[in-house]
């Protein structure tokens, strides 16, 4: 069913766009192997976390056996993280955060580190506009980048988007798919405080989802 839906989706859009796919560490090794050769002739430009983070040997496994880029690192938190990756060469992208690993300076380190073994960098950020603002600025001295994950317009944003919380005029430039680096001072965007203040007031309980597999035990989400 997985490669059905996938090749759908595939179909729907046919070469005009890109895809990527996610198996957030969900699927073993062994099913990897084989999902993994079942989905080549769709090309996605990588599979994200084919194996959990931390079975870097598993993943470096797989990146020998499949002509599909393997990507890691939303979950890897310094360059000390990375260093076995690269050894390894257990990906061709990686896709650390800029708000995970400690900032921009030890993101440009882990971008250029990886430009140095021939790995693309593809900065992962779902989050709010300071984070994107600092994940462009990365994009914009690391030669490596070349995709940047952001949240404007997703579904979970409803009631507050990226843009809602950042100037109008000193904010984010999005056309034709592609974000240009803004240009200001520090990150390049001035933070809407008036929105901030109100939301404030609201505040949230968002909470990172409890998957479960059918007989209750905690699954990965």
């Amino acid at each position: 069913m997985i490669v059905a839906r996938l090749s759908a989706l595939r179909d729907a859009v046919g070469a005009k766009m890109d895809l990527a796919f996610d198996f957030h560490g969900r699927v073993h090794a062994p099913m990897a192997k084989i999902l993994l050769k079942e989905l080549e002739p769709l090309r996605p430009i990588f599979v994200e976390d084919a194996v959990v983070s931390a079975q870097v040997d598993a993943m470096a496994d797989l990146a020998r056996t499949t002509s599909i880029p393997l990507c890691i690192g939303e979950r890897l938190h310094s360059r000390y993280d990375f260093k076995q990756v690269f050894e390894k060469r257990a990906a061709s992208v990686i896709n650390p955060d800029t708000a995970h690993v400690g900032g921009i300076s030890e993101m440009v380190r882990i971008g250029h580190w990886a430009e140095a073994y021939d790995i693309a960098l593809a900065p992962h950020c779902p989050l709010g506009p300071i984070a994107l603002a600092a994940s462009l600025q990365v994009d914009a001295v690391c030669h490596n980048a070349f995709i940047q994950e952001q949240s404007l317009g997703i579904h979970y944003n409803q009631g507050g988007d990226l843009t809602d919380y950042v100037a109008a005029d000193a904010g984010f430039e999005l056309k034709d798919g592609f974000l240009s680096i803004p240009k200001g001072p520090g990150l390049g965007i001035t933070v809407n405080e008036e929105f901030v203040i109100e939301q404030a007031k609201t505040g949230h309980r968002w909470r990172a989802p409890v998957w479960r597999h059918s007989d209750g035990s905690i699954a990965e989400w």
